[in-house]
């Protein structure tokens, strides 16, 4: 199955609507390989919305190595479920499940 061409996508929104955002998006739009972390925060550098948070978090997915960057994330920075779902912007539910699905 083939996936979208994020960085396609995001280069022709940026060309066209947003010109004046190029730069905050440069670096991450030349990455060899865009993860879905990098693709969420893309998204919110360009449209930049706060109230579209919770209409967003509906259709997000997580291939298994966005998973385990996040758990590594909470694993090194000493946080609890609840602290890296509010940092992730995600239900502290999902994090359990995570880690009780993968043993961490």
């Amino acid at each position: 199955m083939n996936k979208p061409n994020y960085r396609r996508i995001y280069s022709d929104i940026i060309k066209i609507k947003y010109p004046d955002k190029k730069e905050t998006c440069e670096t991450l739009l030349f990455k060899t390989h865009l993860s879905s972390m990098d693709i969420l925060e893309i998204n919110k550098k360009i449209f930049e919305t706060e109230n579209s948070t919770s209409f967003s978090q509906k259709h997000r997915s997580y291939n298994t190595t966005d998973i385990f960057s996040i758990l590594d994330y909470q694993k090194n920075n000493r946080l609890n479920n609840s602290q890296v779902a509010n940092h992730f912007n995600m239900s502290r539910n999902t994090i359990a499940k995570w880690r009780k699905l993968f043993q961490v």
